[in-house]
């Protein structure tokens, strides 16, 4: 690699890396003391999530980051007339800009996997840490609040003498066909079985109220056991798209086809029985509707699952978009105070480039538009960047 294009890379990495480390340490601290507060969570919990959110937080960091390098690079060197220094010894501005944009292109790749990383393994990660410390934290609820809930599950205690509950009731919500129960008891102690799955709860002298009327009394120990995933206030981890790693959608989008294929056959079988019975009304019947509904659930499904390999490749190549538009735009300002060339570039992109970007997520995964709608976000910083080196190359 030539000297100028080893000396800009060299810069540009410099920087990317330092304000990648600071920005990404904010996005990290912000996104753990937020759950801290949100799940009440222990000090030994919170050290945990810090690995599950880091991908979430470089995927965010890496194209701002990105953006701030090129034009702290790239406008000290126009700021100081060396662009013009070789456009005047008859030198093309193109080796100090091919290798920034041949490292970001790299970076783009890696943002890829960080986004695909990010929302697979830590989302369900920084579930995993909440669901097993449900005991911890419903403990340290009890003891400040006197009361604990999740969405399905509820107990509120008068007293807590260490890891003892005076005067628990503890609420189950209904579910399908279960009904409410309620529980009272002297006593109580919660212990977690991660391995099993549920929360223990080991009541002593109380009762048992069943939603419809029946009752049941314990003067000795009852135990409750409740699941995990239902006791604890972390999200649901339903298997949808966003959730999934990359190498599983193609998968899913082949089973979603044959599903889609099934509920068609059989809203077919069942309208042509309908005609030839000449039972039309019957079309508009309950059956009909729920697998009319169950169809346009499954191509929603589908829309978001086609969707979702175009975004995280589009959310990771907006890096090189990003540089693509910064490194000319610093260049043509020529301002030694970069962060005057850092904000010209962003706050377009802010107003611009997000906005489309959600508008064509939000398109595609509802099915009205294209998958490949998500791109054009992308598209418009390219076009923007194309007019930019056309000025540096020009001027």
């Amino acid at each position: 690699m030539p000297l100028l294009s080893r000396y800009v890379v060299t810069e540009l990495l410099k920087v990317f890396l330092l304000a990648l480390a600071a920005l990404s340490l904010l996005i990290v601290l912000g996104g753990v003391v937020r759950e801290a507060l949100i799940q009440n969570l222990p000090l030994a919990q919170v050290v945990r999530l810090v690995p599950y959110i880091l991908p979430d937080a470089l995927r965010i960091a890496i194209p701002v980051t990105l953006l701030l390098a090129a034009t702290n690079v790239y406008g000290r060197m126009a700021g100081a007339n060396e662009v013009v220094a070789l456009k005047a010894l008859g030198i093309s501005p193109w080796p100090i800009l091919w290798p920034s944009l041949f490292v970001a292109t790299l970076i783009s790749f890696l943002a890829v996997w960080l986004n695909d990383l990010a929302v697979s393994w830590g989302r369900a990660g920084l579930q995993r840490v909440i669901v097993q410390s449900v005991e911890q934290i419903a403990y340290h609820m009890l003891q400040t609040q006197r009361r604990y809930s999740s969405h399905l599950f509820a107990i509120n205690v008068e007293q807590v003498q260490g890891r003892k509950l005076l005067g628990p009731t503890i609420s189950l919500l209904p579910r399908g066909n279960m009904p409410r129960i309620t529980i009272r008891a002297a006593e109580a102690e919660l212990s977690a079985d991660c391995e099993e799955g549920f929360l223990r709860i080991r009541l002593r002298n109380g009762k048992v109220d069943v939603e419809g009327g029946m009752s049941i009394r314990f003067p000795d120990e009852y135990e409750q056991l409740v699941p995990l995933t239902q006791a604890s206030r972390a999200a649901s981890a339903n298997p949808t798209p966003s959730w999934m790693p990359l190498r599983q959608i193609q998968q899913e989008i082949h089973n979603q086809h044959q599903r889609i294929q099934q509920v068609r056959e059989a809203l077919t079988q069942e309208a042509a029985l309908g005609l030839f019975r000449g039972e039309l009304g019957e079309l508009a019947n309950r059956s009909w509707q729920t697998r009319w509904q169950q169809l346009q659930e499954a191509e929603t499904y589908l829309a978001r699952l086609r969707t979702e390999p175009h975004r995280r490749w589009a959310a990771g190549f907006s890096c090189l978009c990003f540089l693509w538009v910064g490194a000319p735009m610093a260049i043509w300002l020529r301002h030694r105070d970069f962060l005057s060339s850092f904000f010209v570039c962003f706050l377009p992109i802010l107003v611009v480039y997000y906005p489309l970007m959600i508008y064509g997520v939000d398109g595609a995964k509802s099915g009205t538009l294209p998958p490949w709608s998500v791109w054009v976000a992308n598209g418009v910083l390219v076009l923007w960047g194309a007019w930019l080196l056309r000025k540096v190359f020009r001027y």
